[in-house]
């Protein structure tokens, strides 16, 4: 469910300023699988853009959140490792932002303690995305799968972040961040700054196989989902399974085309074409021959990639290396603001 129209305006005043050293980004990722479409540009283009244009910028693999779902030890160990070749891989650069694993920072927990008891139960109940996860999971959903957007309140207020890139469908989340900040404000004093939402101005890939629907990692129609890891054979068995229509012309239509628009998308985003600069070049084909185009032209984007993600694989040490001198950098950010916090509410 989208955010209403208000909410989304008065985060988006928060628009950042180039370079200002006052500003601090954070966003996160959950290790549950193997990164799609949807994520790398929705998300992961831009924080590689981000960590180029900003001094201070965050990025955790949440590894807390992904226990919201049932996990098995040695896939969660593995998804962590593969998570982050995959953002090494996109671009992600240690040296140019804090890349660090969620888990490895004991404050994310802490804090979110201290955060829930001034969140009430209400506060939690209105996020749809408690409804339909707890539904998925036959109304047995855990503590944790109600509680986390608690957490995601505690990672960003940790390091005191200004800034929070966003999709519509977690801009309720961070609405949340925001109001705990203004309630600790006000019971306490001035200490967490309000974040702000960097708004993704990309549109969202939908499905190959439902293009009414985003992609998404959970959806049961497996070809529908277009990872960036997948072979070059998966990517045009998908394609060419991918939904479309009986109008054989390539237009660009959303709401009466979905699924031929939803190529045309795809294609521009890997090409870095504008939709009409796709369409025009793609005048006179018909759909079936235009799948085909559109797996190339994903193959050849995502090749290097996908290459570089395989050797980072055989890298073991230096992806663990990576996340344990990222964990030192964040605890030495966090650590600070957390006794503050413990000294504020009257621990010490």
């Amino acid at each position: 469910m989208a955010a209403p129209r208000g909410v989304i305006r008065a985060l988006h005043r928060g628009t950042l300023t180039q370079n200002s050293g006052t500003d601090r980004i954070f966003s996160g990722i959950q290790p549950t699988g193997k990164v799609h479409l949807g994520n790398y540009f929705g998300a992961i283009q831009n924080w590689v853009r981000f960590q180029e244009e900003y001094s201070s910028v965050l990025y955790s693999i949440v590894d807390l959140h992904a226990l919201t779902i049932p996990q098995e030890p040695a896939v969660l160990r593995q998804n962590i490792l593969d998570t982050s070749a995959t953002l090494l891989a996109c671009g992600i650069k240690p040296e140019k932002c804090l890349l660090f694993q969620q888990s490895q920072v004991p404050e994310h927990a802490e804090l979110s303690w201290i955060l829930g008891c001034l969140t009430t139960m209400p506060r939690i109940q209105c996020f749809p995305q408690w409804k339909v996860k707890n539904a998925s999971q036959n109304s047995q959903g855990t503590v944790g799968l109600f509680t986390y957007p608690v957490l995601q309140a505690a990672d960003i207020l940790l390091y005191k972040s200004t800034h929070v890139p966003v999709g519509e469908d977690q801009v309720l989340h961070l609405e949340l961040a925001r109001d705990i900040a203004q309630h600790f404000n006000k019971k306490y004093g001035n200490f967490f700054p309000v974040p702000k939402a960097i708004l993704s101005t990309t549109k969202k890939v939908k499905s190959l196989r439902g293009p009414t629907a985003k992609m998404s990692k959970s959806d049961p129609q497996k070809l529908g989902t277009l990872n960036i890891t997948d072979s070059p054979d998966e990517i045009v068995q998908k394609f060419r399974k991918a939904v479309t229509d009986f109008t054989s012309e390539i237009t660009y239509d959303p709401d009466s085309r979905p699924g031929v628009s939803n190529m045309v998308a795809i294609h521009a985003a890997v090409t870095g074409l504008s939709v009409n600069e796709v369409v025009q070049q793609c005048a006179g084909l018909d759909t079936a021959r235009y799948k085909g185009m559109v797996a190339e032209a994903v193959i050849q984007k995502f090749a290097p990639i996908r290459n570089e993600i395989k050797r980072l694989q055989e890298d073991k040490s230096h992806l663990e290396k990576v996340l344990e001198a990222g964990a030192e950098r964040a605890k030495e950010l966090a650590a600070p603001v957390y006794q503050e916090v413990r000294r504020i509410v009257g621990f010490q």
